[in-house]
């Protein structure tokens, strides 16, 4: 897709990403995968590499002020569009690896759309995703490609199955 160079030169990037590829190429599968995780009223739900916030959106209304959403990204300027799209979710800087969650802080859906495949350290985030989840909690990690076709997604499976044990044995493909 080719922009005007006006266009360039008035957004951020992230900016043109919300504006460009959200609604077209990530509600969809935010939608998706909130449709296999069937929210409840109550629920507390966290996206990981949160971007510009469509996930965290999408729970948010479907839950409405039944449920606390937080949506954690490790750059300002996405977080900057997402709290100008959405200012009641809980938007906060961080990195996956080192999440930034209270004390005993926990949610019933952990999520993670399209973020995994650029983290320097997937061995480091896939336990902060562990410590995210209450006691039958949900995760769902989603990537380009399957996991056959991904080397470091294999790893992943790998590493998840020896922290998460049986959970990581659920597959979904959308």
């Amino acid at each position: 897709m080719t922009l005007p160079s006006h266009a360039m030169n008035q957004a951020t990037f992230s900016e043109m990403y919300e504006r460009w590829l959200v609604d077209p190429l990530f509600r969809p599968w935010a939608e998706m995968t909130f449709e296999e995780l069937e929210l409840s009223p109550g629920d507390r739900v966290l996206d990981i590499a949160c971007g510009t916030g469509i996930v965290a959106r999408v729970a948010k209304e479907r839950l409405g002020d039944a449920g606390y959403i937080v949506g954690i990204d490790i750059s300002s300027d996405m977080l900057a569009v997402a709290r100008a799209v959405a200012p009641r979710i809980d938007w906060r800087e961080g990195n996956a690896s080192a999440l930034p969650l209270r004390d005993g802080e926990q949610f019933d859906i952990v999520v993670c759309q399209q973020g995994m495949q650029f983290f320097p350290d997937k061995h480091a985030a896939t336990p902060q995703m562990r410590r995210a989840l209450a006691k039958g909690g949900r995760l769902a990690v989603a990537t380009w490609r399957s996991d056959d076709e991904i080397p470091f997604v294999r790893e992943l499976r790998r590493v998840a199955e020896r922290h998460l044990g049986a959970i990581a044995d659920q597959r979904y493909s959308f």
